[in-house]
């Protein structure tokens, strides 16, 4: 390894340990109770090395979203390969649940804790977001082309559709399905997105 190559891997390691950090001070204190300084103090370095890093914690903030909505679309790109539209509308509606179900911190950083996203109104900080909005709304455009949703707007109807999902994954990473007692929350969620898919079937 050369020196300019292991100078570029501590600064990742570095980078990787700051946003580790930042993640976890964001989801127990909300994001204006964390601060540069308590996100220092939790990896033990000082505030002035985070400076190195991000300039402030809204970038850090940023950075942690992006690297939630990187994964979400890895996770997404592969249904690509289904032929139907429809069918591929589905697969994404469970792959974002199993998102949730399996990174509840990011989730719960991407969709739930109150912050001022205003990166949302700049597209190109906002890239891997709308680059994962715009998937879904392919897939629908694509589906009206095949017949589904007759006459129904993409935007209203992606925000809809995103609505109805989220509004699951959310009750699931805030533990609020244990309102059902004698039903298994992820039980509960795979019969009431079954549910939800044939309400769709149905515009």
């Amino acid at each position: 390894m050369t020196i300019a190559s292991r100078k570029q891997k501590e600064r990742e390691d570095m980078r990787s340990l700051i946003l580790d950090a930042a993640r976890k001070i964001f989801l127990e204190k909300g994001y204006y109770d964390t601060s540069m300084r308590n996100i220092a103090e939790e990896i033990q370095y000082s505030a002035g090395t985070i400076y190195l890093y991000f300039k402030d914690k809204d970038e850090i903030f940023h950075a942690l979203h992006e690297e939630g909505f990187r994964r979400m679309l890895e996770k997404m790109q592969p249904l690509g390969h289904v032929s139907s539209p429809f069918e591929r509308l589905k697969a994404l509606g469970r792959v974002y649940l199993e998102f949730a179900f399996e990174n509840k911190d990011f989730y719960d950083l991407m969709f739930i804790m109150q912050a001022p996203i205003k990166h949302e109104a700049d597209h190109e900080d906002w890239k891997m977001g709308h680059r994962t909005l715009d998937f879904l709304k392919t897939i629908l455009s694509e589906c009206k082309i095949e017949g589904y949703f007759k006459g129904k707007n993409v935007e209203y109807l992606s925000f809809a559709i995103w609505s109805g999902v989220h509004g699951m994954a959310a009750l699931y990473c805030r533990d609020r399905c244990k309102a059902y007692h004698d039903i298994d929350p992820k039980d509960l969620i795979e019969h009431g997105y079954k549910y939800f898919v044939n309400m769709l079937e149905k515009l």
